[in-house]
């Protein structure tokens, strides 16, 4: 392991990779991820999730470059509303310098926003959100390609809240946010748990692998966005 912040590590089979896009954000920070609280209110949280399950026209996520694999990715992608979208787009302006500083970027364009339910049994495996992972005949990850350069920055901003045992559309168990590569002191892996309203920020490349372990009960949404940036 090697420290990248106050109290973060990564593992070390990042250091023999060639990955053109690893950046980091100052070591000096406690984490090398932000997790900003209170992004939208309770009853903002609320407007979206009713508004993602009622929604009629709901897709199933495709992988980037257009294919579906369940076995990869089971996940819904829904619309927000013009006005579900003016109140995200003004909540993000108003944490937008706070980000720029915490990486030390300029934001410039982004994706649209996907707006992803996770029903009883959706998952996304491992993946990083700017590369594809290179594999050895054995199936043994040994690098990353990017595919994706003008993905900077990943944000996620999450309308229902993790608890061990739901009992309403508000909250699901499982669904945890794991990064892959980042542990703690002892070597546990990096494991987010983020209550409703709450946006974890990261960077797009390898080092930030992630994935959305198997929802068991209730209901996940989450607001992702990709940014390109400027150093």
């Amino acid at each position: 392991m090697h420290q990248i912040s106050n109290y973060v590590y990564a593992r070390d089979e990042l250091l023999g990779w060639d990955i053109p896009t690893a950046r980091l954000p100052n070591p000096y920070h406690d984490f090398p991820y932000m997790v900003l609280e209170g992004v939208l209110s309770p009853a903002e949280c609320r407007a979206i999730t009713a508004h993602a399950l009622a929604d009629k026209e709901a897709v199933q996520a495709e992988l980037r470059g257009g294919s579906l694999d369940t076995a990869i990715r089971k996940t819904d992608i829904h619309t927000l509303s013009p006005e579900l979208r003016q109140i995200y787009d003004h909540r993000f302006e108003a944490i937008r310098q706070e980000i720029e500083d915490f990486f030390a970027l300029s934001l410039s364009t982004a994706t649209d926003v996907q707006v992803l339910g996770y029903e009883s049994g959706s998952f996304y495996v491992k993946h990083s959100d700017d590369a594809s992972e290179l594999r050895d005949p054995q199936g043994n990850v040994i690098g990353y390609r990017t595919v994706a350069p003008e993905r900077k920055l990943t944000t996620v901003l999450f309308t229902t809240s993790y608890t061990p045992h739901p009992t309403d559309r508000d909250h699901f168990s499982g669904g945890e946010l794991l990064f892959n590569y980042l542990c703690d002191e002892h070597g546990n892996t990096i494991t987010l748990r983020p209550e409703a309203g709450d946006m974890v920020v990261f960077f797009s490349n390898p080092y930030f692998s992630h994935e959305v372990l198997s929802v068991k009960e209730g209901y996940r949404l989450s607001l992702v966005q990709w940014h390109n940036a400027h150093s």
